[in-house]
């Protein structure tokens, strides 16, 4: 018989392969300490069981990441799970020869539910017999759990008979119910219960009186009938009540309640509704009550236009002062609300009054113009008025004929990220009223925007103000309609930069001076006010040279260059800094022709001075002599003529014979004439070359045998001084630097016998000096008749250029 220690093995084998084969090809069995439900944050063990010896692992999470189990003992493993806080998958696994699959199990995680609370329930009256119980309340945290909620309500009706129910369980995990309640019911109380796999709560019972909190159906408006000024609205109602209220606004303002009377209302009613606006678009709403409880909710919205009506007040207009040059005024105006054009405005009327207030002109504009041009004339008045379906507003005058008064004071300037303020001083005089304009520099036309103030303000805020754009500003003062104080100002800007780019510029050279003309910068460009702009011309000769020029100029002119090759460039300047350099642009500045001409010009009138003087005798005389005494190789020399050679008798007297040609001359001019001959001493250290003097005719000094040319009767010169008797010059005189020439020279009375006796050495010099005979004037400034007399010495007719310079 097989013992107790026998049998044990064999049934746990059994055993197990029975419970194998029960739970399919499974390795292992899993399961948790707190089940497959915990509460969040909890800890607890995770256990598997193997059905074989084999090498045993645990993971969780998807993909499956190894734990560090521990060993319960020799068939079971398990894993401390340490304050779980979401939902976890674990996993067993065993490695054997049999293909079994790893177990596993899904651990879920939440909260008890908590208490419900802030219980509210409303009884919805449906007519006059029943109406339906909505409850909410407050189920508290999520618990990740499916929760189930239920709620319980006991009846009271009039007898004190009560019924307890609970709300349907179609809904779970709900925080409001309805269920239907009679109007014989005047008592409930009702509680909220909360179940979920980790525990369940009740909240506290709430008691209601359903008159309190009964809340009858909202009402339903029919379209209102409208006029100018007032609203009929019929309002319809299914459930008797006491207390009505009607709303209404119109767009952009705030509601207004209408109240009827308390008495009972049921059906439909008309209701007016009066002091509204024309031409406004109201929206119009109701809800209604019963003589407790609760008020419905109100009724959906319906809108309707009141009528038309003329417009209330003028136009608000303003102008763009003309230009000095302009026939034209531009006239703007602003659209005006609906509370002042009570319509849809069809267009716009321009009227131009003479000064003797008869219309000159009238002009129909479109409705969507806000200005127009008119021909503009200094006293002429321009009104102006708008038009709708019921009739025209008053006009609109405005005139530019304003005598001028005292402008606003001590104005100042306070910019913010996208607006300006500017505000002033009050004048002394009460104002009537101001004009505050600005526009983007340079684009009044286009973009000119004001504002009309009273008199009682000293500061307006600019809104819309655009950042790096420089704006101009200009307060208007308005005493009376004819009296105006203006302060103009610009440079107004919330934000700039230094500029973006650089002007475009053209330059022109004109001689030494160089225009530059720019246009402005874009305004995208600007980044702000341009307050100058610098002018750069760079050359290798000289320093950079820099010129600054106002931010109203276009052009600027740079004069006094010296000649060279120069760069050219222009910047842009704000407030916060210069601008990049532009192109550098390459010019020449060319030598001047100027002082060329005028140097011409000035000798000219020199050259005319003289020859305007030599007309003077006496000054063309010394002029002729100081022409000889540069042009010294055609001045003969006295020493070497025929008549000095011929005189040998008496030391210092020259025996002058002189035959006429003409006929007329007598007897006594026939005898030789006597000239003193003083001798000189040499004036310098040149040994002179011996030279014969002669005095007698040429025909007689050929007749004459018996003189000796080599006989030297005085001593060796080279000049001889002459002087006439009847004049301080001489004519005719000139040195010969050839001495070894025989040259004559004759002194007379008259120039005809000179010209007579030395015709043909006359042709010869002629000849010989043909560039200063061409020198001298043809008119024969110089070579006018010159009486000789008296006696000729040797000294006399020695040529001293130094006496003539001294003379001078």
């Amino acid at each position: 018989m097989a013992t107790m220690s026998q049998i044990c093995p064999i049934f746990t084998a059994v055993f197990l392969l029975a419970l194998q084969l029960c739970i399919g090809n499974k390795s292992c069995t899993i399961w948790s300490s707190s089940g497959h439900m915990v509460k969040r944050g909890s800890s607890f063990q995770v256990y598997c069981t193997f059905y074989c010896t084999c090498k045993r692992s645990m993971y969780s999470d998807h993909p499956p990441t190894p734990q560090n189990h521990e060993e319960f003992n020799s068939t079971t493993i398990y894993f401390k799970v340490l304050n779980i806080t979401e939902n976890r998958t674990y996993s067993c696994q065993c490695s054997c020869s049999l293909s079994l699959d790893s177990c596993g199990m899904d651990i879920s995680t939440g909260y008890p539910p908590d208490r419900p609370k802030d219980i509210s329930c409303i009884y919805k009256v449906s007519n006059d017999k029943s109406g339906d119980v909505f409850c909410t309340w407050k189920r508290g945290r999520n618990t990740h759990l499916k929760t189930t909620s239920v709620l319980c309500v006991r009846s009271v009706f009039g007898n004190h008979t009560s019924i307890d129910h609970e709300c349907p369980r179609n809904g779970t995990d709900l925080s409001s119910v309805s269920f239907p309640v009679p109007r014989s019911v005047q008592l409930i109380s009702v509680r909220v219960k909360a179940h979920n796999p980790l525990g369940s709560s009740v909240s506290s019972t709430t008691n209601y009186t359903l008159s309190d909190i009964a809340m009858p159906p909202a009402p339903v408006l029919v379209h209102p009938e409208c006029s100018s000024r007032e609203c009929i609205i019929r309002v319809h109602q299914s459930v008797k009540t006491d207390h009505l209220e009607i709303q209404y606004k119109s767009d952009g303002q705030t509601w207004t309640t209408f109240t009827s009377p308390s008495h009972s209302h049921q059906g439909a009613k008309a209701w007016n509704i009066s002091l509204l606006e024309p031409y406004t678009l109201y929206n119009f709403q109701a809800r209604s009550k019963l003589s407790t409880g609760l008020w419905s909710q109100w009724s959906t919205n319906i809108s309707s236009w009141t009528q038309e009506e003329a417009p209330a007040k003028e136009l608000d207009v303003w102008y763009a002062e003309p230009a000095s040059d302009s026939k034209s005024l531009k006239v703007y105006w602003k659209e005006a609300n609906n509370s002042i054009s009570r319509g849809k405005i069809t267009r716009y009327i321009v009227k131009v009054y003479n000064p003797n207030s008869t219309l000159r002109s009238e002009s129909n504009i479109k409705c969507n113009a806000t200005n127009y041009t008119v021909p503009f004339c200094a006293n002429c008045e321009v009104a102006v008025l708008s038009s709708n379906s019921k009739g025209l507003s008053p006009p609109a005058k405005i005139t530019t004929s304003y005598k001028q008064a005292k402008p606003p004071q001590d104005l100042q300037v306070t910019a913010a990220s996208d607006n300006v303020t500017i505000s002033w001083r009050k004048p002394e005089a009460a104002p009537a009223s101001y004009v505050v304009e600005w526009y983007p520099e340079g684009h009044k036309l286009e973009e000119l925007r004001w504002v009309r103030l009273s008199g009682n303000d000293n500061h307006t805020l600019i809104t819309g103000i655009k950042q790096f754009e420089c704006y101009e500003v200009a307060v208007y003062v308005f005493y009376d309609e004819n009296s105006v104080g203006r302060t103009r100002f610009t440079g107004v800007t919330n934000l700039e930069s230094a500029p973006a780019a650089s002007p475009l510029f053209q330059e022109k050279v004109e001689g030494n001076a160089v225009t530059v003309s720019w246009t402005e910068l874009p305004r995208s460009q600007r980044k702000g006010c341009i307050t100058n702009y610098t002018i750069y011309l760079d050359s290798d000769s000289r320093p950079q040279m820099s010129y600054n020029v106002q931010a109203s100029e276009r052009m600027y002119i740079i004069e006094a260059l010296s000649p060279a090759s120069y760069s050219l460039w222009m910047t842009a300047w704000t407030a916060k800094g210069e601008g990049p350099a532009g192109q550098k642009v390459k010019l020449y500045i060319q030598q001047s022709q100027l002082p060329l001409l005028l140097m011409c010009g000035v000798i000219s009138m020199i050259v005319l001075f003289f020859v305007c003087l030599c007309q003077n005798s006496g000054v063309k005389q010394r002029l002729w002599v100081f022409l000889q005494c540069l042009i010294l190789d055609v001045v003969p020399d006295p020493a070497n003529s025929k008549w000095a050679k011929e005189c040998t008798q008496v030391k210092g007297k020259l025996n002058l014979q002189v035959q006429l040609s003409s006929s007329s001359v007598t007897k006594d001019e026939e005898e030789p004439i006597l000239v003193d001959v003083e001798e000189l001493p040499k004036k310098n250290s040149l040994t002179s070359i011996p030279t014969k003097v002669s005095l007698q005719h040429p025909s007689q000094t050929s007749q004459n045998p018996e003189m000796d040319p080599a006989t030297h009767l005085y001593p060796l010169t080279t000049y001889i001084k002459s002087f006439s008797h009847d004049s301080d010059s001489s004519d005719h005189t000139q040195t010969s630097l050839d001495t070894n020439t025989t040259v004559e020279y004759i002194s007379s009375h008259g120039p005809g016998i000179i010209a007579e006796e030395d015709q043909g050495e006359d042709e010869e010099e002629e000849e010989e000096f043909p560039e200063m005979l061409g020198f001298l004037p043809s008119h024969n400034v110089f070579l006018e008749p010159m009486d000789f007399g008296g006696k000729l010495t040797l000294d006399a007719v020695k040529i001293d250029c130094g006496d003539f310079f001294q003379n001078i």
